[in-house]
């Protein structure tokens, strides 16, 4: 199972979840570049971003939940976008996000870590 990073390491508030996925051994880890097209594997993906808005590490599972919000990247911009695109001419039927505080208040790998082995496990199982 892939687990995709979506992030800019060049803008701050926005490379968290690429300096988390670094320090992260054992997944499938894809990352993805700013402005990058998403092809996804899996009809219900699983990702790993910086959100804005939120204080604490949070898993989201409802793209129609995703507003597309001024931000401080295009790149968020578009993420939001194409997943309710991709939703929308069937590619994908859902998704999961594991959300980081765009703050550096909570990058607790470890329960970041304990979250994606969750999510691949049930996701090995088929559920």
């Amino acid at each position: 199972m892939v687990v995709y990073v979506f992030g800019n390491a060049d803008v701050k508030n926005d490379a968290g979840a690429i300096k988390v996925a670094k320090k992260l051994p054992g997944f499938n880890f894809r990352f993805i570049k700013p402005n990058e097209d998403i092809d996804f594997e899996s009809k219900t993906p699983i990702i790993l971003d910086v959100v804005e808005g939120i204080n604490k590490i949070t898993v989201f599972n409802n793209i129609d939940d995703i507003a597309v919000l001024k931000s401080s990247t295009v790149h968020d911009f578009d993420l939001g976008f194409q997943l309710k695109y991709l939703k929308k001419l069937g590619k994908i039927e859902g998704v999961t996000i594991v959300g980081i505080p765009a703050s550096a208040k909570d990058r607790n790998h470890l329960r970041i870590k304990l979250i994606l082995r969750k999510l691949v496990a049930q996701d090995m199982q088929g559920s």
